[in-house]
């Protein structure tokens, strides 16, 4: 009986072993980048940004050209090459220590000015390379190592909304959050990123997709009870869908 390959790596995805613990929901969204990359046929043409943090060697599994940008400033990056490059599609791959803390000013400007660039940002509530301290998206009364009795708001300020906060801005055309934590959600995770480098593509302006994703290590659960976790705590503060669309 000849046998029919009905699931393979997506063609811009490389063959190696990943670096992320075990749980970690990166690989996911690599994959879903990188099955968009080929369903839309832009491999050849398409460029990625990567900062410092766990993201750091996407290098590694995306199959396109890269580059890596100092803590923060991929936004800015992916901006330069685009104006250069105006045929190529570009796409930052950014965390929540990276773009919410040290990068809010590039991503926040990135976005004003309406660039021609496609991000996908990666919320797991906490800095996750460097030791799981508290990032600007760490939840109410959740433990960090630099909150060890839980993020006060009177001393820590409350956990941003990033994807609201750039969606009161003119210039976004496309601003969608997702998550990545179950299989259940994984469809519409594919959908949006579709939709967000179709944006790019279309030029019709900058698009953002926040993916909810998991870090057993650093939240010290195991990769089952991080992903209960993330839907009964992260999504009612971080709710799914569109929150902007373009017109």
């Amino acid at each position: 009986m000849k046998e029919t390959k009905i699931f393979e790596r997506p063609k811009s995805m490389s063959d190696v072993p990943t670096h992320y613990c075990p749980g970690c929901t990166h690989g996911i969204a690599h994959r879903l980048v990188a099955e968009v990359i080929d369903e839309l046929g832009i491999q050849k043409k398409t460029f990625g940004v990567a900062p410092v943090g766990c993201s750091v060697f996407l290098y590694n599994y995306i199959d396109t050209d890269m580059y890596e940008a100092a803590h923060g400033r991929a936004p800015a990056v992916a901006s330069a090459v685009k104006r250069i490059r105006p045929d190529m599609v570009g796409f930052t791959y950014q965390g929540d220590g990276d773009l919410a803390s040290i990068g809010m000013a590039e991503i926040v400007h990135a976005a004003n000015r309406g660039e021609l660039i496609t991000v996908i940002f990666i919320n797991n509530a906490i800095y996750g390379m460097t030791g799981g301290q508290m990032a600007p998206t760490t939840l109410l009364q959740q433990k960090a190592t630099t909150c060890p009795l839980g993020r006060d708001p009177g001393v820590n300020g409350y956990p941003m909304r990033v994807a609201e906060l750039l969606a009161t801005l003119a210039a976004p055309a496309y601003i969608t959050r997702v998550s990545v934590a179950k299989p259940k959600y994984v469809g519409k995770a594919a959908a949006a990123v579709k939709r967000a480098f179709q944006t790019q593509i279309d030029r019709k302006g900058f698009s953002f997709v926040e993916m909810l994703s998991t870090c057993p290590t650093n939240w010290g659960m195991r990769p089952a009870d991080a992903a209960n976790w993330l839907e009964e705590k992260m999504i009612p503060y971080y709710p799914l869908g569109d929150i902007k669309v373009p017109e």
